[in-house]
């Protein structure tokens, strides 16, 4: 058990590395973004989330659950968006 809970930890840590890049890579799409629309994207957001269930499907996951799970995320990198686009029109 103790070696699957470390696969686990290892891989948990690579996930939070990739969020960390993806989180780099929406803070610099903030400079190109000329309005809070542009930045907000409900309409890409709508279509993020059908790609993520998609691929939760094809991966045998609870496509909810990831949904959930990218919502969340995106909105909350939605916001950090925000205040570096915010900044920026100052």
């Amino acid at each position: 058990m103790d070696d699957i809970r470390a696969e686990i930890d290892l891989l948990d840590r690579a996930v939070v590395s990739l969020i960390g890049q993806r989180h780099q890579y929406v803070l610099a799409a903030a400079k190109f973004k000329t309005s809070a629309t542009s930045v907000r994207a409900p309409e890409r957001f709508k279509a993020m989330l059908a790609q993520r269930r998609q691929w939760a499907e094809q991966e045998g996951l609870s496509p909810v659950a990831i949904e959930r799970m990218f919502s969340d995320l995106v909105n909350h990198f939605i916001e950090e968006e925000m205040k570096r686009w915010a900044s920026t029109q100052a």
